[in-house]
This record gives C-alpha cells, sequence and structure tokens, in this order.
C-alpha cells in the first residue's frame, strides 16, 4: 500500500497539471449536471414493516383519494377577552378563513370547526383543520405560504390566532451561514495549526472542491435515484469534515519530510505513502460507518449513507492526487513562516548543496555523459545540502512541545490517567441509562415560534391529546359483521387509561375498512401515549381472535414511536455490523489485536458518554438554559444511530492517524514508550486542529432555534470533544503504555494470513536503502572511470 501511493503521489507531483485540470473538469461536468438536471422532486417518508406504515398503505388502497399520509396545517383561533368564537364577528372570521383555506393548491380538504364541533366547551378556542394532498415536507412553498396568510389576515381582525401542523415543516436545507462559519474558524486553526496562508489554504480549497463534487452529483442524480432534499445534507458535512483532516495531515506528514532534508518530490512521495495510506483505511472506517445505515432499512437513512459515503471516497482520493500536485505548485511555501526564519542554515546549506552538485554534475556529465551527471549531480547536492541544513538544525536546540510533554506525563503514570479517564467518561455516561427515545414535535419548539403557540392553544382549549391524535384502522375484510368489530373496538379504546375522546367509527365505500380517532389524555411524546398505542395494539391482537378483524394504529404520533422503536432496535445490530467490520480493518492495519480492541471500546466510552450529556441537559434540563434548550423531553429517535455512525468514522480517523504514527515509530526501531513520544511529536497537533476545527463546526448548530439542530449540534461537538481530547490523547496512550510490547501482539498464524499493507512505510525505507545502495556502487563506478 505505502509504496503504491509513494509512487501515486511522485506521480501526481510530476503531472500536476494534468491532475489539476482533471478534477476542475470533474467539478465542472458536476456543476452542470447539477445544473442542468431536473428537478427532484419529493421523495415519500416511509418506514417499511411497521404497523403505523402498513395502516397508512392499507388506508390509500381503501380510502382512495383520502391522502391518508397527506399532511395537516392547523389554524387555531383564541377570542379576545370578555368574547366567545361564536360571536357573529369572531364566526364570520373563522368561515373566511375557511373559504381562503380551500381555494388553496393541493387542499384536499378543510373543516369548518362549528360544524366539526372544534370549539372548546368554553368557547374561547377554536381550530380548523387543513388536510393536503401530499405529506407535509413535500408541499409546495406557495402552499405553506397560503396558509400563513391566511392566519396573518385572521389575525388582523384582533382574533389570537396561531398555525401549527406539519405542512409548516419545510424540507430540511444546508446551513449555508452555518458552513461558511464552520470553514472560517477552520481557516482560522489552520493557520494557527501551520503557520502558513499556503498550507492552510491547501486543505480548504481540496475539502470545497471535493463537497463541490459529491454535492453537486447528487444533486444531479436526484431526479433518478428519487433522492430527497436531505440527501445531501449529510454528504456536506461529513464531506467538509473529512476533506479538511485528510488534506491537513498529509500537508503536514509533507513538511516533516522537508525538515528532514529531502527534495520536494521524494518527500510529496512519502507523504502520500505513510500519511496518504493511514488516509485510506481512515477513509474505510468512514464509509463502513455511513453504508451500514442501510442496517435500519429505512430507505431515507440508506440514501443519506450511500451519498456521504459517496463523498467520503471523494475526499480521500484528492488528498491521494489532488494535494500532492498542489505541493508541486505550491513549492516550500508550505513550511511555517517562522520555521522560514529559523532555516537561514537550512536554506544556506540547500544552495551550498545546489550549486555545488550542479558544479560537480556538470564535470562529471562532461565526462560521462549528462544523464549519468545530472543523478550525480542532484545526489551531490543533496547530501550536500541536508549536511549544512542538519549542522544548522544542530546548532539550536528546540523545547519540547505541549504533545511530547503530555505523552512523557502519560507514559510515567498510565494508571492514574486511564482510571481518571475512564471513571470521569463513565460517570458522564450515567444518564444515558435513563435515554428516552422520540421525535420533536411542535411541542418542543421555542415558545417564539407560531407552531409553538397553536400547540399551546390547543392544549388550552382541548388538552394536551389533541396535539397527536391516534388514527385507529380496522380492517374488516375479513369479519363476518364489521360494524360490530368496529364497536367492540371503540367500546374497548373508551375503557383505557390516558383516553380522552374516542370518535365513531366511519367506514369506507365497500362498508370492509374503518377508521376511529383517538385522542389521548397527555401529550404526543409522553411515556403515557406511548403506553396506549401499546395497549391498543395488544386489544387488537384479542379483537382480531374474536372477530378476525385487524386493529392497526396510525398517524404522526404512532408513525414518530414506530419510527423509534424501529431505529432503537436497529441500534445493536447496526453497532455489531459497523464495529465488527472495522474492527477486522483495524487489524489489517495494526498487525495488532489489542489495538484495535482497545479503539472500538474507546469509541464505545465517547459515544456513551456523548449519549449521557445529551439525557442531561435536553431531557432532564441540565445548563439548559446556557445554550437556549427552552423546553425538555426525549432525545431524538435517529440521535443514537447517528451519532455511532458519524462519530465512529471521525473518531476511526483520529485513531488511526495517531496510533499509524507510533507503529511506525516501533516497526522502525524505537521502544513501545518511545513511539507513542514519537507519535504524539508529529500527530498530537493535528490531530488537536482536526478536532477543534470539527467542534467549531458542530458548535456552530447550537445556536439554531430548531431543536433537532441544536440537539444534533450539540452531541456531535461534545462527542468528538470527549473521544479527541480524552480517549485518544489520554486513554489510547495510557494503555499502550502499560500494555508495552504487547500491544503490538499478534498471532504468528493471523500474521502469516493478513495481506501486509505496510501502513507505517517500512516498504519505503527498504526501497530507499536499495537505492542508496545502488547509487553507492554507481559513485564507485564513476570513480574508477
Amino acid at each position: 500500500m505505502a509504496t503504491f501511493l509513494y509512487k501515486l503521489g511522485r506521480l501526481a507531483f510530476r503531472r500536476r497539471h494534468f491532475v489539476a485540470l482533471i478534477w476542475v473538469a470533474l467539478l465542472t461536468l458536476a456543476g452542470v449536471g447539477a445544473a442542468s438536471a431536473p428537478a427532484a422532486g419529493t421523495t415519500s417518508f416511509s418506514i417499511p414493516g411497521v404497523e403505523a406504515q402498513k395502516a397508512f398503505d392499507l388506508l390509500e388502497q381503501r380510502f382512495p383519494g383520502a391522502s391518508a399520509d397527506g399532511g395537516t396545517g392547523r389554524i387555531v383561533f383564541k377570542a379576545p377577552e370578555g368574547q366567545k368564537m361564536t360571536d357573529a364577528a369572531n364566526r364570520a372570521t373563522v368561515e373566511k378563513t375557511v373559504d381562503a383555506l380551500g381555494d388553496g393548491s393541493e387542499v384536499a380538504s378543510v373543516t369548518d370547526p362549528f360544524t366539526t364541533g372544534a370549539v372548546s366547551k368554553d368557547g374561547t378556542v377554536a381550530y380548523t383543520s387543513v388536510k393536503y394532498d401530499a405529506p407535509g415536507m413535500e408541499l409546495k412553498d406557495s402552499t405553506r405560504d397560503a396558509l400563513e396568510k391566511a392566519g396573518d389576515d385572521a389575525r388582523a381582525t384582533g382574533l389570537t390566532v396561531d398555525v401549527g401542523g406539519d405542512a409548516l415543516q419545510a424540507g430540511a436545507e444546508p446551513g449555508a451561514i452555518g458552513e461558511v462559519i464552520g470553514l472560517a474558524i477552520a481557516a482560522v486553526v489552520l493557520v494557527i495549526t501551520l503557520g502558513s496562508l499556503v498550507a492552510a489554504g491547501l486543505p480548504l480549497l481540496t475539502a470545497i472542491i471535493g463537497v463541490g463534487i459529491g454535492v453537486s452529483t447528487i444533486t444531479a442524480l436526484a431526479k433518478a435515484l428519487d433522492l430527497g432534499d436531505t440527501t445531501s445534507t449529510l454528504a456536506l458535512m461529513i464531506g467538509l469534515a473529512v476533506g479538511i483532516d485528510y488534506a491537513l495531515f498529509i500537508v503536514s506528514r509533507y513538511r516533516s519530510e522537508l525538515a528532514e532534508g529531502r527534495d520536494r518530490e521524494e518527500a510529496v512521495g512519502r507523504a502520500t505513502g505513510t500519511a496518504g495510506s493511514a488516509v485510506v483505511f481512515a477513509g474505510l472506517t468512514v464509509v463502513i460507518a455511513l453504508a451500514g445505515l442501510a442496517v435500519v432499512n429505512v430507505p431515507m437513512l440508506t440514501k443519506m449513507g450511500i451519498a456521504a459515503a459517496g463523498t467520503v471516497v471523494v475526499a480521500v482520493l484528492i488528498a491521494l492526487t489532488m494535494i500532492p500536485a498542489l505541493l508541486g505548485y505550491a513549492g516550500k511555501r508550505v513550511r511555517a513562516t517562522g520555521e522560514k526564519r529559523r532555516s537561514t542554515g537550512d536554506r544556506t546549506g540547500d544552495r551550498t548543496g545546489d550549486r555545488t552538485g550542479d558544479r560537480t554534475g556538470d564535470r562529471t556529465g562532461d565526462r560521462t555523459g549528462d544523464r549519468t551527471g545530472d543523478r550525480t549531480g542532484e545526489k551531490t547536492g543533496e547530501k550536500t545540502g541536508a549536511g549544512t541544513g542538519e549542522k544548522g538544525r544542530q546548532g539550536k536546540q528546540t523545547k519540547p512541545g505541549l504533545g511530547v510533554r503530555w505523552a512523557s506525563f502519560v507514559i510515567r503514570r498510565p494508571g492514574a490517567v486511564l482510571l481518571l479517564g475512564v471513571v470521569g467518561l463513565g460517570a458522564i455516561a450515567v444518564p444515558a441509562t435513563q435515554l428516552e427515545l422520540g421525535l420533536p414535535d411542535d411541542g418542543s419548539q421555542p415558545t417564539s415560534t407560531t407552531q409553538r403557540r397553536a400547540y399551546d392553544l390547543l392544549s388550552e382549549g382541548f388538552g394536551p391529546g389533541f396535539n397527536g391524535p391516534l388514527m385507529i384502522v380496522v380492517d374488516a375484510k375479513n369479519s363476518d359483521d364489521p360494524k360490530a368489530a368496529a364497536t367492540t373496538v371503540t367500546d374497548g379504546i373508551k375503557d383505557l387509561k390516558d383516553v380522552a375522546t374516542v370518535t365513531p367509527a366511519m367506514f369506507n365505500k365497500a362498508g370492509d375498512t374503518a377508521t376511529i380517532t383517538v385522542i389521548p389524555g397527555s401529550k404526543p411524546s409522553s411515556t403515557q401515549t406511548e403506553d396506549l398505542v401499546h395497549a391498543i395494539r395488544d386489544q387488537g391482537t384479542d379483537v382480531r381472535a374474536d372477530t378476525g378483524a385487524q386493529v392497526l394504529v396510525t398517524g404522526t404520533t404512532a408513525m414518530n414511536i414506530d419510527f423509534s422503536q424501529k431505529l432503537n432496535d436497529a441500534l445493536i445490530p447496526y453497532l455489531g455490523l459497523v464495529v465488527g467490520l472495522a474492527f477486522l480493518l483495524l487489524i489489517v492495519v495494526f498487525r495488532s489485536i489489542l489495538v484495535p480492541l482497545k479503539a472500538a471500546l474507546g469509541f464505545l466510552l465517547s459515544v456513551l458518554a456523548a449519549l449521557g450529556a445529551v439525557v442531561a441537559v435536553f431531557q432532564w434540563g441540565w445548563l439548559g438554559g446556557l445554550i437556549g434548550v427552552e423546553e425538555t423531553g426525549p432525545i431524538m429517535s435517529m440521535m443514537p444511530i447517528f451519532m455511532v455512525g458519524v462519530v465512529f468514522g471521525l473518531a476511526m480517523d483520529y485513531e488511526v492517524f495517531l496510533v499509524t504514527r507510533m507503529r511506525e515509530a516501533y516497526v522502525h526501531g524505537e521502544s513501545p514508550s518511545q513511539a507513542i513520544v514519537t507519535g504524539f511529536r508529529h500527530s498530537a497537533k493535528v490531530v488537536a486542529a482536526a478536532a477543534i476545527i470539527m467542534m467549531a463546526v458542530f458548535g456552530g448548530f447550537i445556536s439554531s432555534t430548531e431543536s433537532m439542530i441544536k440537539m444534533i449540534g450539540f452531541g456531535l461537538a461534545i462527542a468528538v470533544f470527549f473521544d479527541a481530547f480524552i480517549v485518544r490523547m489520554a486513554i489510547v496512550p495510557a494503555v499502550l503504555a502499560l500494555l508495552g510490547k504487547k500491544a503490538w501482539w499478534l498471532p504468528k498464524w493471523l500474521d502469516r494470513a493478513l495481506p501486509n499493507v505496510d501502513v507505517e512505510g517500512e516498504g519505503l525505507k527498504t526501497q530507499a536503502d536499495a537505492a542508496s545502495s545502488c547509487d553507492g556502487d554507481e559513485d564507485r563506478e564513476l570513480v574508477r572511470a
């Protein structure tokens, strides 16, 4: 692997014009394809296999044209103090609003609160419901605008009017401002870390190009592959993250190779062969984590995961080819400004060596030929320049960096560091044992939004359950008496706990299917409502045995409950697949059993600690005021599996980059303790920079007014902090120090069976020694000649 990438890096360096042209052409092609592609349209959110989805599908068949999965809008009216909604003027306003809504596009039906009884007992609150042909996330902007305008017109008459329902939930769009802020923070961190504007600009440039190609390709294929608007969101975030990371590590390694006196092409080759090998395997772990989302069997998540995985592949290819090409353009300007000032001796040595080499090469070339002379001149120049530069460097001893000092401290007290790290993260993870999963509704919105105010008005006038009605579908096709079966279901539900209202059954034209609306006594996201759904389903089993009718529970609330349960059930298989495959991959990379095991266990510890922090803040409300959490409640059901996928990929990035440098030093003859220090000397600074960039990007989403976005931003930022700075920077070196040589133990039979991918670049050293020996033989032949 290292030898192949070494040759690839040198080829890209020499053919940099061609390589750059290819990537620019690909970016242009993807951009033109995205601009000329037909509009993606809309995609239905479906969850195959769950009861709520089966009920929706059945309603589509038995109630054609009813738009069972269509979006809903709700306008809630409240009369001024001392008035009622049944007063003539207020009633006229409501009826005018109903007429205006009925004229809108995509509208299937509009209810009149005075004919449907949607007026509170005290007469102060009323609401009208709008049913749409398309799901809420797929409605046109003009349809949402019409709903909001109807509310504004009614509000102008003096009523308190607010709008709610899933019709206002627009499809998720990438946060352009958040990404710009993230890029700006990344630029600052890169400049501070690398000390060079040129070096800092390369990772940003290549990451933007990679994301541009990935997202544009997704947009171009959206119509053909039925990709929704949300598909590119994860690809954008992850592609930007890993694109910066991968380029940063290769650029950093290139600077280290230059500092050791190698010429630019050789430095590029070695950087691509060593750091590039780590990039390949780190990218593979991210691809495994993202593509593994297909295990959940939710089409939306599968498409998001595969699209993001494709963008990661593009980021890896760009890091291995375009970065070496751009380094060819940049020359030695990628070196830090301070390093340039300190390396006067290096430059003097380089110039002296170059002049000496040129003169020697010219004289020798006159006698033995241009080709031999050029080769000898280059060799002599490199040796002379390197030697003079080395003397310049030896003249001044540099103080050990923070990474070296920290690694030395951990090696002296590994037990204490390990205990403190594990106990600390374990304590933070404790709240995760009380994790409650659910999906956010309007009740979790900030109180400043109209959706939240409409939610509160409905709760005030009709009870909290009105915000999440349950739809019971009675499939009586196999029943001898469908009406009796529906009556049995209705009577049984009335006897259950936490039931506020049960409407009479409504049959379809064929008379074989009925729908019953149940209003729970508790809010949609409560555990009481979830218990009620399970109780109705349990009762349905007895009804089917007695009458032959099948009872299904659906509606937005039931769908959310089923979705949460499906994700919860898929978490363990997903973890097993992702961690298992990555474990096998890391065995090949590190040629060790204990190092990959330690990496996997450390990841689980950091994710559990992050989930514990999320539960403490968003479910329990601890310190919620500091980040603007206005309403506590269940944790978003996608959060655990989403965090596992994203954080696992980034965690394995940090693991591979940090530990491969330790492995490289160990293979090249250093003791286990020395190898740990060497790994930190070369990698800790850039790993910390990469983690800070990711934390800043994710942390930018905490300021969002959307509870879900805020939760994702906080969860990912805190998870990266735990994994990068506690697990990788403290627990990992402590464990390696305690294990010593045992950390790199591998059974002999397994060592023979595994392919040798040579991530540490041992093949490059052998190749260099062989080349040096060959050059020495040539020198002797020239002298004799």
